[in-house]
């Protein structure tokens, strides 16, 4: 199977650890469904600084092809997060950086290369939505997260963007069962071929052909949680690789069974990252010397960042 994230980077800097993290959710989707056996690729905006060369070493690391990907001049999108109780806090960021403010834009030539591709996920963070339609043209499966912002719950935006998604994820934590069957419902009525609510520990809804799913979520014991971070992208990214592999595409839904096993898949997948500091890991600290934390995560990679035009 071969999947490409395309959309937003981001890093994650938790100021309670004093460590930064690469991020992103589909920089996320794109390194788990790689870890979860798939050939993957990222293509999206990196800053020409140093926040963008330490995201492109971590996907490199991960065996993630970013050679379709862009550099621009400008900063790197990042995120300032404190922990507490094991729940993040958001607690300010600069709006996602050149990520967002120069986004990807698909050439002719780019929607060839997306097309090699069975899946392609993206996100409210990626700036790709006037774009969605062309790029479900090219590949068989566009898989999307609406995140848990209301503005990205509202009917019209779900209006414009849910025709040219074949699965949309909600993140549903807030939310009662009641609201979160009611979004899903809502998403399909306005063309998405199907929708996953994701509620931390009250597990997860699916939505397909009519039909409602439900999976439970699996138990982490309190003391080994690290942080929940990348807990819903893990969870969607195996949930779909399974779906995937069972045959499910914008054409043809799978059994009760099939759905049940990719749940349970998902839920276990989701529970183990739990226990990950950050989203996938490969942290460096910063200090008031080296506030990016940069220079030591340098000096460890002993070797020169590549750069991508």
């Amino acid at each position: 199977m071969r999947v490409l994230g395309l959309g937003d980077n981001i890093v994650d800097r938790f100021i309670d650890r004093r460590t930064s993290y690469p991020g992103g959710n589909s920089v996320n989707f794109s390194v788990f469904a790689r870890r979860l056996g798939a050939e993957s690729a990222y293509v999206g905006v990196f800053g020409a600084d140093r926040f963008g060369g330490l995201l492109k070493a971590a996907l490199l690391a991960e065996s993630v092809d970013i050679s379709h990907a862009v550099t621009r001049d400008g900063p790197s999108g990042w995120t300032n997060i404190r922990l507490e109780e094991g729940e993040r806090r958001f607690l300010d960021w600069n709006g996602g950086g050149i990520t967002l403010s120069e986004p990807f834009r698909p050439s002719p030539e780019d929607l060839d290369y997306i097309g090699r591709f069975d899946v392609v996920h993206s996100s409210v963070y990626s700036g790709i939505e006037e774009h969605l339609p062309a790029v479900r043209t090219a590949v068989p499966r566009v898989s999307f997260d609406f995140s848990a912002d209301d503005d990205r719950r509202s009917d019209a935006y779900l209006a414009a963007v849910c025709p040219s998604v074949d699965l949309g994820q909600f993140s549903c934590a807030d939310l009662s069962d009641r609201e979160s069957r009611e979004l899903l419902l809502t998403a399909v009525r306005h063309g998405a071929g199907a929708a996953l609510a994701t509620r931390g520990t009250d597990g997860a809804l699916f939505l397909d052909g009519g039909v409602f799913h439900e999976g439970g979520a699996e138990f982490v014991p309190p003391s080994s949680i690290v942080d929940t971070m990348g807990c819903g992208d893990a969870y969607l990214t195996a949930f779909l690789l399974d779906l995937v592999r069972a045959g499910w595409s914008r054409d043809r839904r799978v059994d009760a069974g099939a759905v049940a096993a990719a749940m349970r898949t998902a839920a276990l997948y989701s529970a183990r990252q739990c226990t990950v500091e950050g989203a996938f890991g490969r942290g460096w600290p910063f200090s008031e010397a080296d506030p990016d934390g940069a220079r030591a995560a340098l000096a460890d990679s002993g070797a020169p960042l590549p750069r991508y035009h």
